[in-house]
């Protein structure tokens, strides 16, 4: 890859998205049972760096695991880790990411939302949440590519969280990686339980199926997922925020076709990952 990104994506193109699974906590820096269960996914998100036209000269990622009222970024140069996950094994909570962030992308985040009439705010204090250091200490370990994190919209409305990923586009030309980190099916109680084998694999298939089809229809789709097969039984009400940073990632993905990179079953349910553009 070419380390100097705005001339490397002007040969190239604009920079994909994605949607990626970021696992259950530090799953991939720790023993499990069966010893390989996460094996597969660490894989595919080890070489995802591998498959882009060029290094990125900045991540703006989308994490499920920060909501606020309104879309928020993280505005910290030096942004902390925050270990938001609970009864993993201690040295899971002295795992480093030490990315900068970028207050100056921060800011045209922020400037491009607003320009469409979406509120949006900067925290300058909040650090990275385990939805993003832990993917990205797999997919760029050397921790050397400036990182911003946007947040996604409590009220948890499909439309507004498209819209914000509209307003996103423009940055692909400006090589932008733009990354959604969540799960495609996220039921806690549903992990491990085989009788949800056959339940997330008929709505990964009307997700996948949703993903891959024309961008008008996609979004269409999934401004409804709701009315998909099994969909609150793969994403409870209230507890959606796994899925809609793939929403965001469609809506930047502008006239760009999705492919689905990656599907397995883990723990008795299918998780799927998906590229655009």
């Amino acid at each position: 890859m070419n380390d100097n990104g705005d001339a490397a994506t002007a040969k190239t193109g604009p920079m994909p998205v994605f949607f990626i699974p970021h696992g259950a906590g530090p799953c991939f820096f720790m023993d499990w049972s069966p010893t390989d269960t996460w094996v597969r996914m660490e894989a595919f998100l080890k070489g995802v760096a591998d498959t882009l036209p060029a290094r990125p000269k900045a991540i703006l990622l989308i994490s499920a695991h920060w909501l606020e009222p309104a879309f928020s970024l993280t505005g910290n140069p030096r942004p902390p880790l925050i270990f938001d996950y609970y009864g993993f094994p201690q040295h899971t909570y002295e795992l480093t990411y030490p990315a900068p962030g970028s207050p100056e992308l921060a800011e045209r985040v922020a400037q491009l939302l607003h320009e469409d009439g979406a509120d949006a705010q900067l925290d300058r204090e909040r650090g990275f949440d385990h939805g993003v250091f832990i993917p990205l200490k797999l997919m760029f370990p050397r921790a050397d590519i400036p990182v911003v994190q946007l947040s996604l919209r409590r009220d948890f409305d499909p439309a507004a969280h498209l819209e914000v990923g509209r307003s996103l586009a423009a940055l692909r030309d400006e090589g932008v990686l733009i990354v959604g980190s969540g799960m495609s099916f996220h039921n806690m109680p549903g992990y491990g339980d085989p009788r949800f084998a056959a339940i997330s694999a008929e709505f990964d298939d009307w997700l996948s199926a949703a993903v891959e089809s024309q961008p008008d229809q996609r979004d269409s789709l999934l401004a409804a997922w709701t009315q998909a097969p099994n969909a609150r039984l793969c994403h409870p009400p209230g507890g959606e925020e796994h899925l809609l940073p793939l929403l965001v990632a469609a809506g930047a993905a502008s006239g760009s076709r999705g492919i689905k990179v990656y599907s397995e079953q883990v723990m008795q349910t299918s998780i799927s990952a998906y590229r655009f553009g």
